[in-house]
């Protein structure tokens, strides 16, 4: 299984931003805030940056949920079976880990390229 099947591409694309809030990573992923704070007790991939009670996750940590949710509810998984995937032989392959968001940057800069050639 390759983890370009594990995410969905009907969700949002991740603004370039360094920190999003609870409230912005569950629009992008189409979750509810405490279905978010549940999965950071369950895994241990997520890891967001506590500061003033506040949690600010990164764009990491985004890509590792839509692949924990793609696990969840489309391919079934159970959260035991997602924490065995997340940490056996497939999570080592990096390359596949950052596919996701290669293709996302590809997105944006065709989006700024587009827009530039308007401007002219």
């Amino acid at each position: 299984m390759k983890e370009t099947d594990l995410v969905s591409d009907d969700l949002p694309a991740i603004p370039t931003k360094r920190y999003f809030t609870i409230g912005e990573v569950a629009r992008l992923c189409e979750l509810k805030p405490h279905v978010l704070r549940y999965w950071e007790q369950e895994f241990e991939q997520i890891k967001p940056v506590k500061r003033s009670g506040r949690r600010y996750y990164q764009r990491q940590d985004v890509l590792i949920i839509r692949q924990i949710q793609g696990l969840l509810h489309d391919q079934g998984y159970t959260i035991s079976g997602a924490r065995q995937w997340l940490s056996g032989d497939q999570a080592v392959d990096d390359t596949a880990r950052y596919k996701q968001l290669i293709r996302q940057t590809i997105t944006e800069l065709e989006d700024i390229r587009k827009l530039l050639k308007s401007v002219k």
